[in-house]
């Protein structure tokens, strides 16, 4: 198979970090690979293949010869550069919120909507971290009987806001072993050993952006627009890998055990379910792995047709760079992505 050119904005970030790993263990068929990023990351070097890759300034003529982009460097710079991107003949696979929301632009998660992709117009957007293990776990129990309520808490680790706020974490709980005063500066109060109940900014009805995204791109998602979804989404002094308390109401009652039979054949999904052994998914262990795991699966003792399910995935690779990797190989795979000088979309 030819090779694809492809670009990565955002390449000295978490997730730009995480994009370079994924496609060479997922031997994605590159053929170069260019490094982008920021005024403050000129000079950069970035390690690809054992051998030390420089990162460029972005710019106008940065995407050029490139089939495709993966972009992780904010709404501001995917809102600048994605239409350049596009015009010069690049498929660009967005992990901004941007585009998620835009009619003619594709919201996927592969085991969810994979033949949305067809939809594409140089565009398609990566859904929110939260969104992406939320509606994974969810989907396969919604096609054997619909959910019609979903009433989620996330608990959501640090790295989902960038290397600054791991940066932060450290020190603050270095400093409060220590007895030592903390001036927040990522967050509007201390991270280490607190939790924060806002992610984003606060809405006129109450809710934070980040817990009205995941209500609003499930739906787009799901292909379920009247969906009842409530989220509280929580930022907690964990590194990597967010954790999800999601209870659903379904259209007739589902056992458990049924429940942990759908989900355990169901495509990105690992159930870890025995509370006898003290076996369920945590952040820790999640960490650095691709699956969406599952477990606590009961029933709501409040409803009788709902089961309470516990959800935990790492947000930087499934929530994040391996969702788009996953869009990418799709993309390829259905011949939407053009190859070389002389392809086409």
């Amino acid at each position: 198979m030819a090779g694809y050119r492809v670009a990565i904005l955002g390449a000295t970030g978490l997730v730009g970090g995480e994009f370079i790993n994924l496609l060479e263990e997922r031997h994605f068929p590159v053929d170069s690979l260019r490094l982008l990023g920021s005024v403050r990351s000129a000079g950069k070097t970035l390690p690809v293949r054992g051998l030390p890759v420089p990162v460029e300034v972005a710019g106008q003529d940065s995407f050029r010869d490139i089939d495709l982009a993966l972009f992780s460097a904010g709404s501001e710079a995917s809102r600048h550069f994605a239409p350049i991107a596009v015009k010069s003949g690049a498929l660009v696979i967005d992990n901004s919120a941007a585009f998620r929301m835009e009619d003619d632009v594709p919201l996927v998660v592969p085991e969810v909507n994979p033949g949305d992709v067809s939809g594409h117009r140089g565009i398609i957007a990566n859904p929110n971290c939260s969104t992406i293990q939320m509606v994974v776990a969810l989907w396969p129990i919604h096609c054997a009987c619909a959910i019609t309520r979903i009433v989620v808490a996330t608990y959501q680790s640090v790295s989902g806001t960038g290397a600054a706020a791991v940066a932060a974490l450290t020190a603050e709980t270095r400093l409060a072993l220590d007895g030592e005063a903390i001036m927040p500066h990522v967050y509007p109060h201390q991270i280490a050993f607190n939790m924060l109940p806002q992610i984003d900014v606060f809405m006129d009805n109450g809710y934070t952006r980040e817990e009205w995204k995941m209500r609003q791109e499930t739906r787009k998602i799901m292909h379920a627009p009247d969906l009842a979804v409530s989220a509280t989404c929580v930022r907690v002094p964990v590194y990597r890998a967010h954790s999800e308390a999601v209870q659903i109401e379904l259209a007739q009652p589902m056992a458990p055990d049924a429940a942990r039979k759908i989900l355990a054949r169901a495509p990105g999904v690992k159930v870890l379910d025995d509370p006898s052994l003290a076996l369920y998914p945590l952040p820790w262990s999640a960490s650095g792995s691709d699956e969406v795991y599952v477990g606590r699966i009961r029933a709501d003792a409040s409803h009788e047709s709902g089961l309470a399910l516990w959800v935990v995935s790492d947000n930087l690779r499934k929530g994040a760079a391996l969702n788009a990797v996953q869009i990418a190989e799709l993309v390829a795979e259905k011949g939407l992505l053009r190859t070389g000088p002389d392809g086409g979309k």
